[in-house]
């Protein structure tokens, strides 16, 4: 494989802090994720049938319709034609190539099999994405029942309702405590509808600027990892991507230190990033990587035995993309169960609702029939 242009005497720069990288973020949203993983893909092919690495790169960037991915890889071509390696120039661009992304490829790059690499990579970012679209697909159906649902009741008790209650003045004294409770809160969306919608308004974005603060990031952070519940799931997301990444630059000989920070960037939790940087303290004075997560009480018993197992047999690459592939199963089991339980609860907790509206209507009407007679 024609790779020479890639001199390994230049070492890429250590990345930006945390804030530092979430603001380069956005300079590189107009490059998805996606199109990080064709990129990923297209040119692993081509090295693969003995392309030369410039030739390759230049071929991606006059063949890229995104004009701004075409930028970032015409600025990487340019680094690795002036002698560059290929990790050197993608770490100049950390808002489309993250810190593991770089070390794979270094740890490629000494061993000569970039291409190998990439697809090991494109590989990892697809169980990524699938984990997402997983998760987004759990949570998007609820989430739409919620809204249509409230929406059903908010307008049955704006429009619908007040149709029936000019009927039941006469009756008002012998109405059913239901149906006073729900004519009091149709008056009040319909004559404060709009001092109560400001005044959400202005909850919510009271609440988003808490959310992006650090004492809300911090709160919410601590939250997930407390939370019986929503311990157990997010516990083993962040699993399944730092195992993921520690798997990967493990087993293609990136150091303990480089493959710990990459994982802490996979994870956007601030007490999560506290345990792995107490990781790699650890680490540093000369400890195990089982023996730092045998520490955390919240770690699953299954990891600290995988892990410890892992470093005794020195096989602890394989066994991190083990404990990936079965938290993966289990978290999609876990969500499809729970996706299962949701579903008609919620339909359930709205009919519930629903038909407590109409016959909170009903029993008036009869009321007023034998009032008639």
């Amino acid at each position: 494989m024609a790779i020479d242009l890639q001199s390994h005497a230049a070492q890429a720069p250590r990345p930006a802090p945390l804030q530092a990288r979430r603001a380069s973020l956005r300079a590189g949203q107009g490059i998805s994720t996606q199109e990080r993983m064709l990129f990923t893909e297209r040119l692993a092919l081509l090295l693969e049938t003995g392309m030369a690495l410039h030739i390759a790169l230049d071929t991606l960037a006059r063949q890229t319709p995104n004009p701004e991915l075409a930028r970032t890889i015409a600025a990487i071509l340019e680094e690795v034609v002036g002698g560059k390696p290929l990790s050197y120039a993608l770490s100049r661009h950390p808002e489309v190539f993250p810190h593991a992304y770089v070390n794979l490829i270094r740890a490629a790059e000494a061993g000569g099999f970039i291409a190998q690499v990439l697809a090991q990579i494109l590989e990892m970012e697809e169980k990524q994405e699938k984990l997402r679209a997983t998760l987004t697909g759990a949570l998007a159906y609820p989430a739409f029942l919620a809204l249509f649902s409230t929406a059903v009741v908010v307008f049955v008790l704006m429009v619908v309702f007040p149709k029936f209650a000019e009927l039941f003045e006469s009756i008002r004294d012998q109405l059913p405590l239901s149906t006073l409770v729900f004519m009091t809160v149709s008056d009040t969306l319909r004559h404060y509808w709009l001092p109560l919608a400001a005044g959400a308004a202005a909850l919510a974005v009271l609440l988003a600027r808490w959310l992006r603060g650090d004492a809300g990031k911090t709160a919410i952070d601590r939250q997930k990892l407390q939370l019986p519940l929503v311990r157990d799931v997010f516990v083993q997301v962040y699993m399944i991507r730092i195992m993921r990444v520690m798997s990967a630059s493990l087993g293609n000989g990136v150091s303990v230190l480089d493959t710990l920070q990459a994982s802490r960037e996979t994870i956007d939790n601030r007490s999560f990033h506290d345990f792995l940087l107490r990781v790699e303290e650890r680490v540093t004075q000369g400890g195990g990587i089982a023996a730092a997560f045998r520490e955390e009480p919240f770690i699953p018993l299954l990891v600290k035995q995988m892990l410890s197992t892992g470093e005794e047999t020195g096989n602890l690459a394989l066994v991190m993309g083990r404990v990936a592939d079965f938290y993966e199963r289990e978290l999609a089991r876990r969500i499809a169960t729970v996706s299962r339980m949701i579903e008609p609860l919620m339909l359930l907790v709205m009919g519930v609702v629903v038909g407590l509206i109409m016959i909170s209507l009903i029993l008036p009407i009869f009321q007023l029939s034998r009032t008639v007679h």
